[in-house]
């Protein structure tokens, strides 16, 4: 029967090195928290399961050789990427011209906030268009993998390891924007704020997957 983990040291490097990774942020926790702050606890949570996700689909790719792939064709590993960039950005623009309504006191009236659905396929298909996130998987999960298993199963496994992982310190990160989001909200204009920094960050997002290299960021 193959083995399903690495030996126990391989496997608690592997931990290890996985937590640093996940709680160091990158694109995917600068998207959760500004969904957090825009639409509150149940969005960014929303958020950080639909990334998980398309992590996971990544990993499962890469396992199944998609990395091979992307590694080998310059075109396909640049298609996917530029997808995932322009579908970052469109999101920036729309969110910007979603300009909010005026109340008959002339106060500003908060946008219409998206359906938990929406924000989960937003956030599955951010994360799903992201190429580099399967080079990742294919060239950090192989460090950690013992010679005599199978390495469809091992990779399987780790990859599964790392996005819970990952989606539990992007809670954690949920949690933490979710506690700052009222003394926002009472600073005035928070809401407005709110919405142009999520665009801002949608907008970064797409730039930075667009001009970055292989490097994979979480």
């Amino acid at each position: 029967m193959p083995e399903i983990l690495p030996a126990w040291p391989l496997l608690a490097a592997f931990m290890l090195a996985s937590v640093a990774l996940a709680v160091t942020p990158g694109p995917a926790v600068v998207y959760i928290v500004t969904r957090t702050l825009a639409q509150g606890r149940r969005a960014g949570l929303a958020s950080v399961g639909a990334v998980a996700l398309g992590n996971l689909g990544n990993a499962i790719g890469a396992s199944l050789g998609l990395a091979v792939l992307f590694s080998v064709s310059a075109l396909a590993f640049t298609v996917v990427k530029y997808a995932g960039a322009v579908y970052l950005i469109w999101l920036g623009l729309r969110t910007l011209r979603a300009k909010p309504a005026v109340a008959e006191n002339g106060e500003p009236v908060a946008p219409p906030a998206r359906s938990l659905r929406q924000v989960m396929c937003d956030g599955f298909v951010v994360a799903l268009l992201n190429p580099k996130t399967a080079i990742f998987f294919a060239a950090f999960l192989p460090q950690f993998m013992s010679p005599g298993g199978s390495a469809l199963v091992q990779s399987l496994a780790l990859g599964a390891a790392f996005v819970l992982i990952a989606a539990t310190t992007d809670v954690c990160y949920v949690t933490a924007a979710a506690a700052v989001m009222p003394r926002l909200r009472r600073a005035g204009r928070a809401r407005a704020m709110g919405r142009y920094l999520t665009a801002v960050a949608f907008i970064g997002l797409g730039v930075f997957t667009a001009t970055s290299g292989s490097r994979a960021a979480k």
